[in-house]
């Protein structure tokens, strides 16, 4: 494509270049040479004058060499990005749409090797990439670090520009940026402390005019019966009106502070506010709500060093740091009527998903985990086995969880104590004999059986009751770090780390760390729940299984809390106004049948309707008949389930939800559905499926056209990369090049003859062209046809696809039709030209060259990829083009699209599209 020069458009050139591990100037112009050395091969590319707050795009040249033997890697090379403020300081951000975080690097993306490429790129030893992220403010400036990684030969990078353009519009389904702007009244945060032990918060203050005086941080502690200890303090100053304080300084390049503060005798809470010192003086503002840690001596790694301590051991360990008699570990070994009278979470929550009636392993040792095939536990588990060779399988055999189940048997409980000690056993801390023991979903789990089956463990003190506590304790140690360093914020694992800890602190009142862990839980579920679901019912997660996994949760950590403590009691009302608000939009999107569309990450095999039945019905008065928007009339197959109801002509288009919804279910046809996403890419953590307005479609009671699916925790690899590519999904790729993440609106329905028209607006194809998007469909579902509008500037060509269910039979017609048939029932699909040329039909299925070239694949029931037929229809001009796909059910169908294609409302909504 020629060089744009779109409207706003800005281009922004690299400055000079740095270099490391051996990278250099390369021989062509603006090129850099990096060497195959691992990671610490790098060129760095710094680039000023970015706007805060709009999305920009990093696009670069990729040659490689002839003799690259690592062009199937998925982390060929890695891009890291560092945000920085004006003045160079490198600035901390926890999240930023687009990217990941990483180790080397604050943040960034993995770069596939030469074999993941489109199949046009493929043979050509060289390719132009591009990404696409939100500069968060306050950052004007980034350096972009391309590394070596799984490179064997040297690779060369050049042409490397950044773009930004004029954003669209905030979407209404996107959750608004929290930003922690300091005021003359402190923002006070309050924490528990452990007894002999300081406290460490660390974080990032940024202010415009950097200086010694930029803020402060009250600090007030208080005792056992929450009276005020009074200063001074050590660590601290004391000014009069102000009391005891930390002066927090933000020079040039040095923003970060670290508070460590050591509590005076008697403490048991501490209270820290940080403020501004005047009301009229510079800005300051928190990046992140600072991390919390105990000292470095009463860390996990500390307190195991390179021993491989066991559980009990790990308690002498610990009694021995806090400065305690040798024996006063086997205090800390809870009765088991305590333990059985707190309530499980995690649990509660399968429960919730799978059903009631779901176990996982009895007496007779035949376990039934993630999906798969009754496998017997042998007698003696080394906890290494994976007789499925898969992900989620291996995740909930080490998470454990199965274990409750066989407790609860008759005669089980001896049997599943002392499988978690043969588990505690075979895995000391540092050497996991599986490393997805660690993965925090299965850490959590974890940590809620043991805690559970403490209650089984027999005499408190005794050898079970202190391997378990142990272990519980050394679990407990390790989710306070994952939630004290936010690790995984914006994530479902942050909450089920928080609900597992504050079930630990719980169950073990006189553990000393006991109400440290409690606070931490508690403020952690506070914090980390507005970035995931606000009050509104906007979620963070474009995926819609994710989203119901959440809304689980909340709902089981709001049934385990006391209504009679006024705290617990007010958190309880905030969680279920979050069920409440929340669910509708996902249970709308069911379609007739009590399936959800695929967007995102979806695993197959779930029951949605059940599982959402079973979630409304635990939320009781939470949700009204009203929000609900259904009626109780039950269904035939799932009774008691409430059914949703939408008004066929109107359908359910909800901007908060990010995505559409319409369903036909009236007598004498089949059911139909049609939904449709545009909750923008990188809205939640990560990159994510590139698949914003993509659709779903469904007449006569047949799904013809399907979304890829899959989930995280079962592919892996090429099929993996595919299903989050835009190739997985019924999108249009500009010029080959792939959809990227960025913005998405909704623009709005129209009214037509016996037909919606709903209009979309992105910019996953980068600031340089407009793209809309328009989804005609007949109200009864018999037909619906899609178009894409790119406007730009030189030439411009794309190809939309659409993937049929793989039990279809797809077939060209000729070269402006093709005709798709199951059993009786057919399909036609037509390409229809608006503006430029029809550039013909291809279909595809089942196409692996290379991992580039994968098309005509959706995801597996069994995991992997399942062949399926593609049908691709391409479009060509200069400036504008615009086309789309005409599908109809029948005759009829396909003549009053016809006719609504032709009339001007709707050429009109085409043209201003």
């Amino acid at each position: 494509m020629s060089e744009p020069s779109a409207p706003g458009l800005r281009v922004l050139l690299p400055e000079a270049a740095r270099y490391a591990g051996g990278a250099r100037v390369g021989p062509g112009e603006n090129e850099h040479w990096v060497p195959a050395k691992n990671r610490w091969s790098r060129v760095v590319l710094p680039f000023g004058g970015l706007m805060p707050e709009a999305w920009c795009c990093l696009g670069f040249r990729l040659a490689w060499a002839a003799e690259e033997a690592a062009g199937s890697a998925l982390d060929f090379a890695l891009v890291g990005i560092d945000f920085l403020a004006e003045d160079g300081s490198s600035l901390d951000f926890d999240h930023v749409p687009g990217l990941d975080r990483t180790l080397l690097d604050p943040h960034g993306t993995w770069i596939a090797g030469p074999a993941a490429l489109p199949p046009e790129t493929h043979g050509a030893r060289a390719g132009r990439l591009q990404l696409a992220f939100r500069v968060p403010a306050p950052a004007t400036r980034i350096t972009v670090t391309l590394r070596s990684w799984r490179n064997s030969a040297p690779f060369a990078v050049s042409e490397a520009r950044l773009a930004q353009g004029t954003d669209l519009a905030p979407s209404p389904a996107l959750i608004p940026r929290a930003r922690h702007r300091l005021g003359p009244e402190p923002a006070w945060r309050d924490h528990a402390l452990v007894p002999g032990c300081g406290l460490v918060l660390r974080g990032q203050l940024h202010t415009p005019q950097p200086g010694t005086h930029a803020a402060l941080a009250r600090i007030v502690y208080r005792d056992r019966s929450g009276a005020e200890l009074a200063p001074p303090y050590p660590g601290t100053l004391s000014v009069p009106g102000l009391g005891a304080l930390v002066d927090l300084s933000a020079h040039q390049q040095a923003r970060r502070f670290t508070l460590e503060l050591q509590p005076p005798a008697g403490a048991a809470r501490v209270a820290v506010g940080f403020a501004t010192w005047e009301a009229d003086g510079p800005e300051a503002e928190l990046l992140a709500p600072p991390e919390l840690a105990l000292e470095d001596r009463m860390r996990l790694e500390s307190l195991c060093a390179d021993d491989l301590l066991a559980a009990p051991d790990f308690l002498a360990r610990l009694a021995e740091r806090l400065s305690l008699p040798g024996a006063a570990f086997a205090g800390w070994c809870p009765q088991p009527e305590a333990v059985a009278a707190v309530p499980a979470v995690l649990a509660r929550a399968r429960a919730i998903q799978r059903g009631e009636g779901h176990r996982a392993a009895g007496l007779d040792r035949a376990m039934r985990l993630a999906g798969q095939p009754a496998w017997t536990l042998p007698e003696a588990p080394d906890w290494t086995e994976d007789p499925f060779r898969s992900v989620p399988w291996r995740l909930e055999y080490q998470s454990l969880a199965w274990l409750a189940a066989l407790a609860e048997a008759p005669g089980g409980g001896a049997t599943a104590v002392g499988l978690a000690l043969s588990w505690s056993r075979a895995n000391p801390w540092g050497a996991p004999t599986d490393g997805l023991a660690l993965h925090p979903a299965a850490l959590a789990a974890r940590t809620e059986t043991l805690v559970r089956l403490l209650a089984r463990a027999g005499k408190p003190g005794g050898p079970a009751s202190l391997t378990l506590t142990g272990e519980a304790v050394r679990h407990g140690f390790a989710l306070a770090e994952i939630l004290g360093q936010n690790t995984f914020g914006r994530s479902i694992h942050q909450l089920q780390a928080a609900a597992a800890l504050r079930i630990v602190a719980r169950a073990l009142p006189l553990l000393p760390l006991a109400a440290h862990w409690l606070a931490l839980a508690e403020d952690a579920l506070e914090t980390g729940l507005t970035p995931l679901l606000d009050a509104e019912g906007r979620f963070s997660d474009p995926a819609l299984h994710p989203r119901l996994e959440l809304l689980t949760l909340l709902r089981a950590l709001g049934l385990g809390l006391d209504a009679d403590d006024p705290a617990e009691s007010a958190l309880r009302g905030r969680l279920d106004r979050l069920v409440a608000a929340g669910l509708p939009a996902v249970a709308g999107l069911l379609d007739p049948t009590g399936r959800l569309p695929p967007f995102g990450d979806a695993p197959a095999g779930e029951d949605a309707a059940g599982w959402i039945g079973r979630l409304g019905a635990q939320a009781g008065r939470a949700l009204s008949a009203t929000r609900w928007s259904g009626d109780a009339r039950p269904r035939r197959d799932r009774p008691g389930i409430p059914r949703v109801t939408l008004e066929p002509a109107a359908g359910r288009v909800d901007p908060s939800s990010g995505m559409i919804a319409q369903r036909h279910d009236a007598p004498g046809r089949g059911w139909g559905h049609f939904a449709c996403t545009f909750a923008s890419q990188g809205q939640g953590p990560g990159p994510g499926h590139r698949d914003v307005g993509s659709f779903v479609y469904a007449c006569e009671g047949v799904r013809w056209i399907v979304e890829a699916g899959g989930s995280s925790q079962v592919e892996s690899g090429a099929a993996r990369h595919h299903l989050l590519s835009g190739a997985g999904h019924n999108v249009a790729a500009l010029d080959q090049r792939e959809p990227m993440a960025g913005p998405a609106l909704y623009l709005g329905a129209e009214r037509l003859i016996g037909a919606t028209a709903h209009r979309l607006a992105t910019q996953v194809h980068g600031p340089d062209v407009a793209h809309r998007r328009v989804f005609l469909v007949l109200d009864d579902l018999s037909g619906l046809a899609v178009f894409d509008r790119f406007s730009g500037s030189g030439s411009l060509s794309f190809e939309g696809a659409v993937h049929l269910s793989p039990e279809i039979l797809l077939a060209l017609a000729g070269p402006r039709r093709a005709m798709a048939q199951a059993g009786r029932h057919r399909l036609s699909l037509s390409p229809v030209t608006v503006a430029g040329r029809c550039a013909g039909l291809t279909l595809r299925n089942g196409c692996n060259a290379h991992p580039g070239a994968l098309r005509g694949f959706v995801a597996a029931a069994a995991g992997g990829l399942q062949p399926t037929s593609v049908l691709g229809y391409a479009f060509a001009g200069a400036g504008t083009v615009c086309g789309g796909l005409a599908l109809a059910a029948d005759a009829d169908a396909d003549r009053r699209l016809t006719a609504l294609l032709d009339e001007p409302a709707f050429e009109r909504l085409l043209a201003e599209a």
